[in-house]
């Protein structure tokens, strides 16, 4: 007879980062976590059961179609492996369909719940590329994961490629939310099929500048850093937080703006040197006067991964 498979019944903590990804021209290769989070106790029960609060209450504990448990059975299931129920608590800080990395935060969530109950022995490449395929890009992933700011590669043939950076000095952030939520398959069905090589080679810069200026502490290089070409161009009419808010680059403490992942919310990357107090009154006011609506939400870049809470 086969040896059993092993799997197992303790409990599991999970916590889980919001991400940023794109940052600008960084587009599907880099991301940040940011310090709030999706906290989940799961165990082992007679059947399936999610108790939830913070935000998105309702979604995050409805049974049907939750990206959590859909993707923790699939697993389970193309591993071979029983779907043992599970009872879930959920403390959600991060919002859903807002460019702030909810599905891979999902995602991994799942992966890592069939890992656990289901005796899977999976390094984080393995993890991390798992969720990336399901997510069609690595980037959050990776930083959902890892922590910090992460750059990372996939193709159908390999698993996940994925470095982990600790940003040098001080990045203070705020997150601009806006009510509305915005699907990544619409914000990607503006995108052009094909690109100018001038901006490409414009992009690839950028993106260097950046990873440059955040190994060296060096966040007077964000201003031209973070211009893209790609995408938020062609997003901006759906994001109408950007163009405003990008406005503020070089004024009152704001260094620059950029999308949040495919968006609606928008990443505002703040100078350390000027009290965050300051750029807060100057992002209301300039939407105020705008006649735009957005919750601001304080954060900075946290070097907690998920990986840190399953160890």
């Amino acid at each position: 007879m086969p040896a059993k498979k092993k799997t197992s019944k303790r409990p599991l903590r999970l916590a889980l980062p919001a991400t940023s990804a794109n940052l600008g021209p960084a587009f599907d290769a880099a991301a940040l976590a940011m310090g709030f989070y999706i906290k989940i106790d799961a165990r082992t029960g007679n059947e399936f059961s999610i108790a939830a609060s913070g935000r998105d209450r309702d979604i995050c504990e409805k049974l049907e179609d939750n990206l959590i448990l859909s993707t923790y059975r699939e697993v389970l299931e193309a591993n071979g492996r029983p779907t043992t129920p599970l009872k879930l608590r959920i403390a959600n800080e991060i919002p859903i369909g807002k460019g702030c990395g909810s599905s891979a935060a999902a995602r991994l969530a799942g992966i890592a719940l069939a890992v656990h109950f289901g005796g899977l022995r999976w390094n984080d490449a393995q993890i991390v590329g798992e969720a990336s395929r399901r997510e069609h890009h690595p980037d959050n992933a990776s930083a959902c994961w890892m922590g910090g700011l992460t750059v990372a590669s996939m193709s159908a043939e390999a698993e996940a490629q994925l470095v982990c950076i600790k940003p040098k000095g001080k990045w203070p952030l705020l997150l601009a939310v806006p009510e509305q939520s915005l699907s990544t398959e619409a914000a990607r069905s503006v995108l052009p099929a094909q690109y100018s090589r001038a901006d490409a080679v414009t992009n690839v810069q950028n993106s260097m500048l950046l990873l440059a200026a955040f190994a060296q502490g060096r966040p007077d290089l964000l201003g031209a850093a973070l211009d893209d070409r790609l995408h938020q161009p062609y997003r901006a009419a759906l994001c109408p937080l950007l163009p405003c808010l990008q406005e503020l680059k070089g004024k009152d403490g704001v260094l620059g703006a950029t999308l949040s992942g495919a968006g609606p919310s928008v990443l505002i990357f703040l100078d350390p040197r000027v009290p965050p107090q300051k750029a807060r009154r100057a992002l209301a006011s300039h939407l105020s006067r705008n006649k735009l609506t957005a919750e601001l939400v304080s954060t900075s870049i946290t070097l907690r991964g998920a990986n840190s809470s399953t160890r």
